[in-house]
């Protein structure tokens, strides 16, 4: 992610940082300015155009920071979940603010890289929206459908979340992760349409009209072919197109969110290439292997366990091409 500083004082901030640490400020989330600006003692912002902006009405609630238009009012990052835990589901509350927090770091970068991030309210047929459901008294399936996320809450859990990674052999499994996944079903249904993207989808991918439930069935009876490491990035992709969009979509985001903590940071001093390719293979590629070693010396797993191979390169190229120049 982008650094940021306090405008009062100049301390290093934390996105999810309301309060400054060095000066006692209070701070908000400014979505239009995508920086991090000090509230006055009523709690409110004026930017440079004289808009009055408040503190989210869900700062208690999911630690929400983000900057809302109306006293007393949610945030657009907010506005964007359509379901939340009931007032008297005192452990899917809990792991509520979880699944937020990833969510607006979600919609931070997709704002950042110029992806389009619209509510329901705004645009009722191809608007987003996320429902994240606790997952206490009913089974929830993470999915997602028309522009509609669903999250179990129960992935905020780091213990459960460790059991599934477990029982299903993956190597990577965040609650952050979930979501950039998801977003990745929503973007090739949004932007995927022009008959010239969907061919070339398809070539990379496949035929996204494919069976889902045979292809479901058949991954989970068979698993993923042997040879899979040479054109996937997970075995989870193997199952279906869909899933091989989503999981690539997934990666690019992990890559463009990761490469600019590091050069925010001075990890990464080299210009930024022209092309994704290139950037994969002259910085993402070092970064990763320099990023794994240093988790390996405090005696923690690699920090990305994954190999990309060729035609992975080219199906992260497809993907960063949708994003609007």
């Amino acid at each position: 992610m982008k650094t940021y500083s306090c405008r009062v004082c100049g301390n290093r901030l934390y996105f999810e940082n309301s309060v400054c640490v060095s000066c006692g400020s209070a701070l908000g989330y400014s979505r239009v300015e995508q920086e991090i600006v000090p509230l006055d003692d009523e709690g409110s912002y004026i930017d440079a155009e004289g808009l009055v902006w408040h503190v989210c009405a869900n700062l208690d609630l999911s630690g929400c920071t983000w900057l809302a238009p109306a006293p007393g009012a949610q945030c657009a990052a907010c506005d964007l979940t359509r379901t939340r835990p009931a007032d008297d589901d005192a452990e899917g509350l809990e792991q509520f603010p979880v699944a937020e927090r990833a969510k607006r770091q979600l919609v931070a970068e997709l704002d950042r890289l110029g992806f389009p991030v619209v509510g329901r309210d705004d645009d009722p047929e191809g608007g987003l929206c996320f429902d994240m459901l606790s997952s206490v008294g009913e089974d929830v399936v993470i999915g997602h459908a028309d522009g509609v996320i669903t999250i179990d809450l129960a992935e905020a859990n780091a213990s459960h979340r460790e059991r599934v990674r477990d029982e299903l052999g993956e190597p990577y499994r965040t609650m952050l992760g979930h979501l950039r996944h998801e977003s990745g079903h929503y973007f090739q249904w949004l932007l995927v349409r022009d008959e010239a993207l969907v061919a070339r989808s398809r070539e990379l991918f496949g035929d996204e009209t494919a069976d889902y439930q045979a292809a479901i069935d058949r991954h989970y009876a068979e698993g993923a072919p042997a040879d899979w490491p040479e054109s996937f990035i997970t075995t989870y992709a193997t199952m279906h197109p869909f899933e091989d969009f989503a999981e690539t979509w997934a990666h690019y985001l992990h890559i463009t969110d990761t490469v600019e903590s590091a050069r925010e940071t001075g990890l990464v001093s080299a210009p930024e290439p022209t092309a994704f390719r290139d950037l994969v293979a002259d910085v993402w590629m070092p970064l990763s292997l320099g990023l794994n070693l240093i988790s390996r010396s405090m005696g923690k797993d690699d920090l990305y366990p994954f190999v990309i191979p060729a035609p992975v390169v080219d199906k992260l190229d497809f993907v960063a091409s949708l994003r609007p120049s």
